[in-house]
């Protein structure tokens, strides 16, 4: 087994079908649904049952599954610490920073390039996911946080973060559409989406909008390329009763009274971040921010 082939089976396994996890590894479906195949005739096992709907895993599939996951993320692991052996270089690190990242998770991070490299002095810059691809590309960032993974194999990559969105709502509006578990996302046709350009994560826009079509929502027109999608332009359109917006549970964001966050229903959309840096990197500091972010959950 290669560790390419087990990504791609949690990665089935996680969305439940191939289309999802196609999008998530940025791999067409029909190389995805091979790959993963070709693991099942590996092990001479079968790890998923397909239908109509998507898939589900085999017993053999779940083992497979919390197998695969300690691999990966010990691989990781790995990877960082040798990169912290090996790396000799101390100095500016630029790192890319998307809008809505947890307060927490930086603090980890600084402190830790701040142990091990007492002169460096990180600059953040807040770039959207494909600003920072670019960047990454161009050695004008050191290391990114994204909102998808790239499936280039000069960048190397690891999930720090996963986020079960919720919706923002006018507190009138939550109080009609939801119950003890939230809102039900079919609940929100009748409302606008306060959505963001997809030029800025394209991979990302299209999960979002196809589980949103899925639920029978229509979209509304994508804002201009430019257009940042910030804290007051979310609560300002959703305060007008109208418009809904997602965001995650713990919101870095003060609400006004106006406004209420509530989870959804089976939690249908799940956000993740991915820290990425150059493969070919050795510096010390670039592997003790990286070896200071958490590691999440596939």
């Amino acid at each position: 087994m290669e560790l390419r082939e087990l990504r791609a089976f949690v990665a089935v396994a996680e969305e439940r079908g191939m289309s999802a996890a196609a999008r998530r590894l940025h791999v067409s479906q029909s190389a995805l649904s091979q790959t993963v195949s070709g693991l099942e005739r590996q092990l001479g096992l079968k790890l998923l049952i397909r239908t109509n709907t998507g898939v589900r895993l085999t017993g053999e599939g779940e083992t497979l599954l919390a197998e695969a996951r300690a691999v990966i993320v010990r691989h990781d692991q790995a990877m960082r610490t040798m990169a912290s052996l090996t790396s000799p270089g101390c100095g500016l690190l630029r790192v890319g920073i998307p809008l809505e990242l947890p307060s927490d998770l930086l603090r980890p991070a600084m402190e830790q390039v701040a142990v091990t490299c007492p002169d460096t002095r990180v600059q953040a810059r807040h770039l959207s996911s494909a600003a920072q691809l670019e960047a990454l590309r161009a050695g004008e960032l050191d290391v990114g946080l994204l909102r998808e993974r790239p499936a280039d194999p000069d960048l190397d990559t690891m999930l720090v973060v996963t986020e079960k969105l919720g919706v923002l709502l006018a507190s009138n509006v939550a109080a009609e559409l939801a119950d003890a578990d939230g809102v039900r996302l079919e609940s929100l046709r009748d409302l606008e989406w306060v959505s963001f350009p997809r030029s800025g994560s394209p991979a990302w826009y299209d999960e979002v909008t196809s589980v949103l079509r899925s639920f029978g929502l229509g979209l509304g027109p994508e804002p201009p390329e430019n257009q940042s999608l910030i804290a007051e332009v979310k609560l300002a359109a959703v305060g007008t009763g109208k418009a809904f917006a997602l965001a995650p549970p713990h919101w870095s964001q003060p609400l006004p009274e106006s406004v209420t966050w509530q989870p959804l229903h089976g939690h249908p959309l799940v956000r993740r971040t991915w820290a990425v840096w150059p493969t070919h990197s050795r510096r010390r500091d670039l592997a003790a921010f990286v070896t200071g972010l958490p590691v999440a959950d596939l």
